[in-house]
This record gives C-alpha cells, structure tokens and sequence, in this order.
C-alpha cells in the first residue's frame, strides 16, 4: 500500500521539483514567492495530476498478470502449505 502511494506522491510532485530546478538554473532562489504565482502553481498541480493518473493508470494496464486459480493457504499433512496460483 506505501508503494502505491509513494509512486503516486513522487509523479504529482515531479513537476514541483522540475519547476524549482528550472528557476534555480536560471541562478534565481526557486522559493522566493515571486515565481510560485497562482498561474504557474495550478498548472503544475494539473500537471502533477496527470502524471500521477496517467502513472497510475500505466502501471495498471503494464502490470504482470498471473494466470490459474489462487489455492489458498491449507493444511497438508500437518503442515500449513501457503497459497499458491495454479
């Protein structure tokens, strides 16, 4: 559960963090609020937005997929087996 969101945190603030090194590579201190104007901070929260669905989605439909019928955890001779995809 950390993992997805974790991946969804770092694709909504990529954007954030490619702006701030835009303007300090301009050789500005990227956090002077002069440069986070209400413009440029909704567009990089719709940005983020998107990078963070579209990830999501990506990572959804490109995911290994298993196939057969989960056997869950059993028994066998005394023994607890774990579950298994057969």
């Amino acid at each position: 559960m950390w993992r997805v969101l974790l991946e969804a945190a770092l694709l909504f603030g990529a954007p954030f963090a490619a702006y701030a090194a835009y303007v300090a590579l301009r050789r500005r201190y990227p956090f002077a609020v002069d440069y986070w104007t209400r413009g440029a901070v909704s567009n990089l929260v719709l940005a983020g937005l998107a990078a963070a669905v579209g990830g999501a989605l990506l990572l959804g439909v490109l995911a290994p997929r298993r196939q057969g019928a989960y056997v869950p955890a059993h028994i066998e001779n005394g023994q607890l087996a774990p579950g298994r995809l057969d």
